[in-house]
Formats: C-alpha cells, sequence, structure tokens
C-alpha cells in the first residue's frame, strides 16, 4: 500500500533470540519484524492461530488508517488488544482493549493509562506474548495466549498492589480525525455499549466503529461484541466516558469509554481474563470463548496454538547456518498465513456486505490488489482446498452486495484499483482447484469485466474518495470503447488500463475452459488494450486524454499512476510479455530498457507492481541478470530486525515474494500455470504441495548444488534428474516433482 518513509528514526537491528539448535519452526518466527516505524509499521506482533479473526496484540498507540496500535519504537503500552486492523493502510473495527493499572485513581485515558516498557522484558511469538510493565509500585507481569476467537490475558500485579482492569470498548477519538479518519456526525451514530455483569463476574459489550466507514457503505447493524471473564470475583467496578469516571455503574453506552473492574490489593497471584470476540452477537463472543479455551490455562492455550503454527509453517523447511536467514524464511511463512482472516463463527457469519447474518464460510481483509501476485499463488500450493474456501468467501461476498470486493475490511471500500480477485479465482480454476461454485465464479468475473459501476463516466473515482456507490473498474466504459480509460475523465487512469488488461486475459483463460467463446473474443481483444496506453515516442505508459493525446511526464510524477512513477508500471503487463517485448523493440531493447529500471534506482521492491520486473530477464534471453538481481534484492529488503522490510508487508506479499525467490521460481502471470525461474538462495529446501484433486501431499525437494558466495548464477536445472529446456517450469511439473536441482556457478 501507500509507501512513505520516515527518516528520522536510525536503523535498527535486533538478533535473534528466539529459536534454540533443537528449536522447531515456530521458534524461529519473528513477529517484530516490520513493526519499526522506519519499516512503516505496518505489522504487529499478533498473537492468534493462522488466518485468526480476531488478532490480540500489546497496544503502543491510538490506531487508526495510517497507524498500527503497536509500533517498536514507542516506549509505553497502553492495552492488550483484540485489534481487526490487518495493515496500516486499512482501518480497524470491531475491536475492544483491556489494560492493568494499580493505583487509588481511575485513570481511564489511553494516555493516562499506559506504562513504560522495554524490550528486553519483552517476548514476542505467534503462541504467546509477554511483556513486564513499569508501575509506580513494581513490575507488572502480563502475559497473553490466544486461538481465532478467544484469548487469555494473565496480570500479575506487584504485591500489595491494587489490581484493576481497565477495559476500552470503543475509542472514536475526534483528535485522530484527519483525511483518513473523519468521525465528525459519525459520533452521533456511533455509540458503544459496556455492561458489567457481576452476577457473572464479567465484563460484555460491542464496538460498532469502522475507522473505514467513510470510504464504504453504511452497515447500522455492524458491531464487534466481546466477552471478557474473569477469574477472581469482582470486588469494585464502574464505567467510564472520556475522562469522567462513574464508580458502581455498571452499564454505559458512549463514543470513547469503557469499563474498569478491581480485584483488591495483589497477593501475587495474577488476575486472569478469558476474553471472546464475536460480530454476530455477545451470546456468539462466550460461546466462541468457550469452544476455543473453555477451561484451558494461558500455557495449555498457548501449546495448542503453537502447535497449530508449527503443523503449517512445518509445509516448508531449509537447510543453512544462518540463523538470520533461517528466521525470515519463517517468519515469511508464518506471515502468510495471518491474512485474509476467518470471519465464519460456528458455521455463521456476520456480512458486512448486507449487514445480515449467514450460513457458510467467510473470510475477509482480502488485500488483493497485493497478494494476487504471488500471497495467494503460494496458498494454491500448501493449502488448495483453503483457497478454494477462501473463493466461497468472495463469491458469498459477490451475492450479498452485488460484486467481488477489491479491498474488504470488513465492507467494500474503493482501495486501490482493479478487480483482483479475478485473477485470484481463475488462477486457482486453472491450477484444478473447483471446491467452490464455479458457474457462480464465472458469473461474478464476467461482471467485473463487462459491467462499468454507477455513474463510470460521470465520477473520477479517485484514490480514497469518500463512498458514493462500488467503483468495481472505473473508467470501463472507455475501456471498452476507444480501448483505454482516458486521464480527463477517470483518476488512476494508466494503472487502471493495465490492470483491467491483466484480469481481462485472466478471465479470459477461464471463459476458454468452460467453452464461453464469445466471451473469451472479447476478453482476448481488451487484454490487448495495455497497447493503447504505450507512447512510443516517450518509451513509457503515459497518461491519455479522451481525444488521445499523451500527457508527458516526469520520472518521479504520479499523474495517472497507482503509488508509483512512470518506471513503476512500463512493464506492468504480465499477461503478454512477448507482445510487450515486441511493443518495445525486441529483445535487446528490452533488456536494455531494464538494464535502465534497475541500474538508475528506478526499481522499487517495496512497491507490488514492479515484484515480477526481476525475472522479465527470463523473458528476453537474460536469465543470469535476473539471478544476480536475485540475490542482491533479498540481501537489500528483508532484515532479521523491527525494520525488517523495505515497506511494510502488505498482507503476505512482501514475504511470499520472498519465500518464492528463495525456492527459485515466481509466478510471474496468474492463471497461466508457469513459474519463472530464478536461483534459489538456500542449499537444499522443502515445500510440502497438495494435489487439489486427490488432497494427497507430497514434498518437493529443491537443491542448490555449488552454492555459494561466487556461485549466484544457474548453468542448470533438473526435476528428476531430467534437465529443464529454457526458463520456466510448470505448475503439473512442480505439482508432480519430487527434486528439483539447481547446479550452482560464478
Amino acid at each position: 500500500m501507500k509507501k512513505i518513509f520516515i527518516a528520522a528514526v536510525a536503523a535498527m537491528t535486533m538478533g535473534s533470540v528466539w529459536a534454540k539448535p533443537s528449536a522447531s519452526p515456530v521458534d524461529y518466527v519473528n513477529t517484530l519484524m516490520g513493526t519499526a516505524i522506519k519499516g512503516e509499521g505496518g505489522s504487529a506482533p499478533f498473537v492468534g492461530t493462522p488466518h485468526a479473526m480476531t488478532n490480540f496484540m500489546p497496544q503502543t498507540r491510538e490506531n487508526k488508517m495510517g497507524t498500527m496500535a503497536y509500533i517498536y519504537d514507542d516506549k509505553s503500552i497502553m492495552g492488550f488488544m483484540g485489534s481487526h486492523q490487518p495493515t496500516i493502510w486499512m482501518g480497524d473495527y470491531g475491536y475492544m482493549s483491556l489494560m492493568p493499572q494499580t493505583g487509588t485513581d481511575v485513570r481511564p485515558l489511553p494516555g493516562d493509562r499506559a506504562l513504560p516498557y522495554t524490550h528486553d522484558c519483552e517476548k514476542a511469538t505467534p503462541y504467546r506474548y509477554s511483556v513486564d510493565l513499569q508501575a509506580p509500585e513494581g513490575k507488572l507481569h502480563v502475559e497473553m495466549s490466544a486461538a481465532s476467537r478467544a484469548a487469555v490475558m494473565q496480570f500479575t500485579f506487584p504485591r500489595k498492589a491494587q489490581q484493576r482492569v481497565i477495559l476500552q470498548g470503543i475509542n472514536l477519538n475526534p483528535a485522530l480525525g484527519d483525511w483518513a479518519n473523519d468521525y465528525g456526525p459519525r459520533l452521533e451514530k456511533l455509540r458503544g455499549w459496556v455492561k458489567v455483569d457481576l452476577d457473572n463476574n464479567e465484563i460484555v459489550g460491542y464496538n460498532p466503529d469502522r475507522q473505514s466507514a467513510q470510504i464504504g457503505p453504511e452497515t447500522p447493524n455492524f458491531k464487534g461484541y466481546f466477552v471478557v471473564r474473569f477469574n477472581r470475583p469482582i470486588k469494585g467496578h464502574g464505567t467510564w466516558d472520556g475522562d469522567k469516571v462513574y464508580r458502581d455503574k455498571a452499564e454505559l453506552t458512549g463514543t470513547r469509554m469503557g469499563a474498569f473492574v478491581e480485584f483488591g490489593n495483589s497477593d501475587g497471584k495474577p488476575v486472569v481474563a478469558h476474553v471472546g470476540t464475536s460480530f454476530i452477537s455477545v451470546e456468539q463472543a462466550r460461546a466462541n470463548l468457550d469452544k476455543e479455551v473453555g477451561s484451558k490455562s494461558l500455557d495449555a492455550l498457548a501449546q495448542s496454538t503453537r502447535e497449530a503454527w508449527n503443523n503449517v509453517l512445518s509445509k516448508m523447511s531449509v537447510e543453512t547456518d544462518n540463523l538470520d536467514d533461517k528466521t525470515i524464511f519463517y517468519t515469511a511463512i508464518y506471515l502468510n498465513y495471518r491474512f485474509p482472516r476467518e470471519f465464519s463463527e460456528d458455521g455463521r457469519y456476520y456480512s458486512a456486505m448486507d449487514d445480515k447474518v449467514h450460513e457458510g464460510i467467510s473470510y475477509n481483509d482480502f488485500s488483493l490488489w497485493d497478494t494476487f501476485r504471488a500471497t495467494h499463488p503460494l496458498l494454491t500450493l500448501l493449502e488448495p482446498e483453503m483457497t478454494g474456501d477462501m473463493i466461497t468467501g468472495l463469491l458469498n461476498m459477490y451475492k450479498e452486495g452485488g460484486w467481488l470486493p477489491m479491498w474488504p475490511n470488513p465492507s467494500y471500500t474503493n482501495i486501490m484499483i482493479a478487480t483482483h480477485a479475478d485473477a485470484v479465482i481463475a488462477d486457482a480454476y486453472m491450477k484444478g482447484i473447483r471446491n467452490y461454485d464455479v458457474n457462480l465464479a464465472y458469473e461474478a468475473m464476467r461482471k467485473d469485466a463487462m459491467t462499468p459501476p454507477d455513474a463510470d463516466t460521470q465520477r473520477r473515482y479517485g484514490d480514497r474518495d469518500r463512498w458514493t456507490s462500488y467503483e468495481a473498474r472505473a473508467g470501463a466504459s472507455f475501456y471498452h470503447t476507444i480501448g483505454y480509460v482516458p486521464d480527463d475523465r477517470t483518476a488512476e487512469s494508466v494503472s487502471r488500463t493495465l490492470e483491467y488488461a491483466l484480469d481481462d486475459w485472466c478471465v479470459a483463460r477461464v471463459a476458454l475452459d468452460m467453452n464461453k467463446v464469445d466471451d473469451y473474443n472479447a476478453l482476448m481483444r481488451w487484454s490487448q488494450n495495455y497497447r493503447n496506453q504505450y507512447c512510443k515516442e516517450k518509451g513509457f505508459m503515459l497518461p491519455r486524454k479522451y481525444d488521445g493525446t499523451f500527457i508527458d511526464i516526469n520520472d518521479h510524477d504520479r499523474h495517472g499512476l497507482t503509488e508509483g512513477s512512470k518506471w513503476t508500471y512500463l512493464f506492468c503487463v504480465m499477461q503478454d510479455i512477448p507482445g510487450m517485448i515486441e511493443m518495445m523493440g525486441g529483445n535487446e531493447a528490452f533488456a536494455a530498457k531494464l538494464d535502465q529500471n534497475f541500474d538508475g534506482g528506478h526499481y522499487r521492491h517495496d512497491n507490488e507492481p514492479g515484484h515480477h520486473y526481476i525475472y522479465l530477464y527470463d523473458y528476453c534471453g537474460q536469465p543470469r541478470k535476473a539471478q544476480a538481481l536475485i540475490r542482491k534484492t533479498i540481501r537489500d529488503n528483508y532484515h532479521n530486525a523491527p525494520d525488517g522490510f523495505n515497506g511494510n508487508d502488505d498482507c503476505g506479499q512482501m514475504s511470499a515474494w520472498y519465500l518464492f525467490s528463495v525456492m527459485g521460481f515466481y509466478p510471474v502471470t496468474p492463471a497461466s500455470n508457469v513459474f519463472a525461474l530464478g536461483a534459489p538462495q538456500f542449499r537444499r529446501m522443502t515445500i510440502d504441495v497438495t494435489s487439489p484433486k486427490t488432497g494427497e501431499s507430497h514434498t518437493v525437494t529443491i537443491e542448490a548444488k555449488n552454492l555459494s558466495e561466487k556461485n549466484m548464477h544457474v548453468s542448470g536445472v533438473t526435476i528428476d534428474g531430467t534437465p529443464i529446456d529454457g526458463n520456466f517450469i510448470t505448475y503439473d511439473q512442480l505439482l508432480h516433482a519430487s527434486n528439483i536441482t539447481f547446479t550452482m556457478c560464478e
């Protein structure tokens, strides 16, 4: 998403402290990678199972779109959240927070309740988080573990200190309002509710806030419900609204408020809070808590969540003596198992597309503009059945809202461009993943390709405009008639033309397989529209007016483009790379332009549209350049540190690029079933590949013979002893391989 660098923070390094020589895969995961401001702070030390519905995490600041709730650079913690913010550029929704507190005065506001801490006293893993807070009376130790929808939080107070837990149920803070989070009249509509239930020793409530509500449709029934059950009898209680405290008042509604409970002075034994969450009801939150935690101790819950992570992390393995490299590798797998998040609860789910509860499967927070490139192709190899379930989730959104989503959070938002759910579905379909309604899938993709959005010729559909209606392929009316999206009619015109052409090609692949010949012919014709955006005189994809006039822009101008310069989108064509090469003058001229891109410092690995650019050297006969650039790009952009990504991870895409690239191949074109070869970065790796037809898995071993600092290039590749001719392998070859061997050379 948006790549804004804050240079004032010095680079931080952090050695791997997670793993011992006999460690399991999860012990190598560093959940603090990507949490520093310098790395954009786009990640967080989430605790919970893979694809968890609710992410439990420490809170160092009040979050909003543009700021995560945890930033490594912060010096204090103000709560322990049940959050649903997937990444820095999207909003949180239905969140809640707990914070232990000592002293006689109730201090409920985030800044007042925050306590200092140091990273020396912090331990973060996917299954357990612990930290020592510096309370006035001494050390206040906090631990938590979580499943998908429920958590256990444990607070050990200093001896003889007052034991209090503050709950924040909603945080509509006008001070946080800006372009991405303008509350305004929402304060009158959105009111959270909280109740201290002394009979059940619980706090219950709901939070209706969606921080990205202004860029999506209204959802009056949306609520994030919670139940917090304590292990000790509540001795004192109250509610609070802003800086006003109402002792002994058990129930309250408001916009920046919550509750508190007290347990007398500490005897050194912990206060334990069992937390359940739901988007359906308080009763469902309680059911989720009973099902996922029940009577489990924190230790028992941590152990079961640890096992859940080891089960998925063990689907890939690596042999290396470099502990930092091993940490980056397993952290990358971990990051690809966080999103999209589960949204079903016991076979039901709340849909923010029609604001109702349904039966069935649901996933949410799909970062499709990013993840169609590598994250979803990786999941098709590791988790084909789950991939089909995710597609079912997308199709349920289509049924309930009328369109496949671009970036659901949790409802429609018009963030980013194009309809890359089409690419995700088509890629899975072409690989034989069919455990969803394929006819409905084609209907949904066809609508994306064929039907312009409402008032298409009257609206520009700018980035993060306030909601009017679903954007889909804005400018499609022009794209279908004059062959491109005109810059004087629709925002981000160049990027739209190029990305729509890719999606058309993906849908065409499915149309041909389903014998939709007329659709196929139209879609393939539109997939060539990228040619209409290329200005041969200037040698770039440039904005173009409705009358056909090109608009020249400089190297740093983003006019007509989505999050990038004209270099970012120059090689954006994935669906017809030979045609793009021919259009730009043939192999030598194309390679020279690629050289200029990389040698001139124009390549931005932190920006997803260019993630396949290195591999384009395969297509113009110069694979050695790709092989050298892969190593350089990995070493420049991935580090075992809080600023460990150049840019944020974007819900797995940065990490998926890394995983494919260290394996030695990359899925350049979705729905093609072809991988471009690169250069493996470890002497031996394995990946457990699952057949979508049989459901059976087998291990593919990837070896890099003679790999060394000097030997970064590839002299030959064999699959089960048979040499590969050329620079590509197919999905079918990978699916049936046992051993892929790269012979490395200088």
